[in-house]
């Protein structure tokens, strides 16, 4: 009994193929709880399809990751002076983003990260003219871009990039390797056609993954049914049940990151309202749970607990029996489940 992630893995490669062959040379990304399918699984994944480097978040994550995997390592995160000595392989590729950081890694591997518009690190443009001596120091895989997904301001990704590109080409900095991240295919072939000397290499998570939803689905395992009348009391907080049906106990809590939710950010009337009235429910303890019975997503009856939840399935509905699963819609970068199925 158990919340379960199935996945159609003949669709699911077929999907990573499809990445591939628009990004060659990919640099698959594996970070955080590894995308929902865990490091390992996913670097079996990329072992498999013969990629020769994989990203990892942290110099944690790398040490954890350097039993599954025997090509490169890539960490994303900078290194920070003073940060916690990791033991790490020399097949772990380290990210700086400053030229402070670029003299501390003296003989690593190092890719340099450059200050997109994100702005959240990097080196900036006059930083260029220390980085010489610094690079002489370190074995210098390539210069790095991390691009913002949305252009409000109608800028072009390429664009930026090219910039990027002319800036280091007239600092003399060597230009053999960019690595880039959310490019669209037709915006990285643009820049290959351009830049024929550079190799070009995309670090993709999310788009690889997961951008084919129909490969996966998560679902959890009823564990108990309970009749109830309208005005029954039940649970940790002795609330009444709002009508005649069932209390069901599914598989899935908090521990799981059922009802846990990041912060979005809403865009145009539509999604805003959506979100004030999820608010307001709320405040009179309506929370709409992840799971579908009966074809409609259900309400909890009580927030969920650490390793259940108890949904309150109304008599119209079909009967829930112990043993049945049902479908969850969850955020795959923020939930742990007890198993994964391949079909």
């Amino acid at each position: 009994m158990a919340l379960t992630l199935y996945v159609d893995t003949e669709r699911w490669r077929a999907h990573q193929q499809s990445v591939l062959q628009q990004f060659p040379g990919i640099v698959p990304v594996c970070k955080g709880n590894g995308y929902g399918f865990g490091h390992e699984r996913l670097a079996e994944e990329a072992t498999r399809f013969g990629s020769d480097v994989l990203a990892v978040g942290t110099t944690y994550e790398a040490a954890r990751t350097k039993d599954f995997f025997s090509g490169d390592l890539l960490v994303l995160t900078p290194y920070r002076r003073n940060e916690e000595p990791v033991p790490l392989p020399d097949r772990v590729i380290r990210s700086v983003s400053s030229v402070e950081g670029v003299g501390l890694m003296r003989g690593a591997r190092v890719v340099i990260e450059v200050m997109s518009s994100m702005k959240r690190h990097g080196v900036t443009p006059e930083d260029l003219g220390k980085l010489h001596a610094a690079i002489d120091e370190v074995r210098l895989e390539g210069f790095a871009i991390h691009l913002p997904l949305d252009r409000t301001d109608g800028s072009d990704a390429v664009d930026e990039v090219i910039g990027w590109m002319d800036r280091l080409r007239a600092a003399r900095l060597p230009l053999h390797t960019m690595f880039v991240s959310h490019l669209h295919a037709e915006e990285f072939a643009r820049l290959q056609q351009q830049f024929p000397q550079t190799r070009f290499r995309a670090r993709i998570g999310t788009r690889l993954w997961l951008g084919d939803h129909a490969a996966t689905e998560y679902r959890g395992a009823v564990l108990d049914v309970t009749p109830v009348a309208k005005g029954d009391r039940f649970g940790y907080r002795q609330q009444r049940a709002p009508g005649d049906g069932w209390l069901a106990v599914v598989a899935g809590g908090t521990s799981h990151g059922v009802g846990l939710e990041s912060p979005k950010a809403l865009q145009g009337m539509t999604s805003r309202a959506k979100g004030v009235a999820r608010a307001g429910l709320a405040t009179v303890n309506r929370n709409l749970s992840p799971f579908l019975w009966g074809g409609k997503q259900r309400w909890f009856a009580e927030p969920p607990h650490m390793q259940v939840s108890i949904l309150f399935v109304p008599d119209d509905a079909p009967e829930p029996k112990v043993g049945e699963e049902l479908v969850a819609q969850l955020r795959h970068t923020t939930t742990a489940v007890d198993r994964t199925v391949d079909r």
